[in-house]
């Protein structure tokens, strides 16, 4: 995702609405509707207001028995609109750890998407402060064709280095994916295990020293060692204020890692507040009591 700055204040980037106008690129302070917002506050790494996303997906409808003799037996494909983000606002400070929790279909990935700049708002806006660095859902991004360090070449040029950072770069991103596994760095994605791509994903991602950094479920996969690296260096980037997205069913990873959590359910923010808090409620609104809090939840 690209960032707009300024050397006296930092200017946020914003991701608006395109369903009724095209896409242009727009100075962040000025919204649609015309309204100037008060002066941007430079603590602020995100603000999403009333952010709803839609999105249409197709179905094969089974056809009653005389439909099918009608039509040879070929079904029809449906659309269908799924509303995966609900009129969502909120704002993050720099050096919050936000804690995105919520079942399957919750729309935590899609608002993650959407906080990058992959997907478009359908209605609201997203502003960002800084530059994000994504580590999205299991290989996401990557070109299985290539190998792991030509990977990185294009993951560090896509978030903006020259070639001569990347080059610098590139060394001490493969040796961090590697450490404590076998060498994997110098061959083609496609025969790597899952675990192997997190760890690539993951060291990317870490190393490109990022403002807002967003997490999706990159410590789900992986060996105990991994995870306990990954977990130190996410804590290192908290602790130089950098603000950072953590999707994860795992409960214990959120409460260790997040000092702000959000609860979502069907596209809607349900609740927002303490780790504790929020898990809790979210656990009995699952039917869950404490002590069934695990990391597949």
């Amino acid at each position: 995702m690209s960032s707009l700055s300024a050397s006296s204040e930092p200017q946020p980037t914003e991701h608006q609405s395109t369903e009724h106008q095209p896409t242009e690129r727009r100075p962040a302070r000025r919204r649609r509707d015309g309204f100037v917002p008060e002066p941007d506050r430079t603590d602020l790494a995100v603000r999403v207001t009333n952010l709803s996303v839609t999105y249409k997906t197709t179905f094969e409808k089974r056809p009653t028995l005389k439909q099918a003799v009608i039509r040879l037996g070929r079904g029809t494909r449906s659309v269908r609109r799924v509303e995966a983000i609900k009129n969502l606002s909120f704002e993050v400070r720099k050096g919050t750890t936000l804690g995105v929790i919520g079942a399957n279909g919750a729309g935590k990935s899609t608002l993650l998407r959407t906080l990058a700049g992959i997907l478009p708002p359908t209605e609201g806006h997203v502003e960002t402060w800084g530059h994000a660095s994504t580590m999205l859902a299991l290989g996401v991004g990557f070109n299985n064709a290539l190998t792991g360090r030509e990977n990185i070449v294009l993951g560090g040029l896509a978030s903006g280095l020259s070639k001569h950072e990347v080059q610098e770069r590139a060394d001490e991103i493969g040796r961090w994916a590697e450490e404590g596994s076998n060498s994997f760095i110098d061959r083609p994605m496609r025969t790597y295990s899952s675990g192997q791509a997190v760890r690539v994903g993951f060291s990317v991602g870490i190393h490109m020293q990022p403002d807002i950094l967003m997490v999706d479920e990159a410590l789900s996969t992986g060996d105990a060692g991994f995870r306990t690296r990954a977990a130190k260096a996410l804590e290192e980037l908290r602790q130089q204020s950098q603000a950072m997205f953590f999707v994860s069913h795992g409960m214990d990873s959120v409460r260790e890692l997040c000092d702000d959590c959000i609860w979502l359910h069907q596209g809607e923010l349900m609740m927002r507040g303490e780790p504790d808090e929020v898990i809790s409620e979210y656990m009995q609104f699952c039917g869950l009591d404490e002590g069934s809090n695990s990391e597949e939840m």
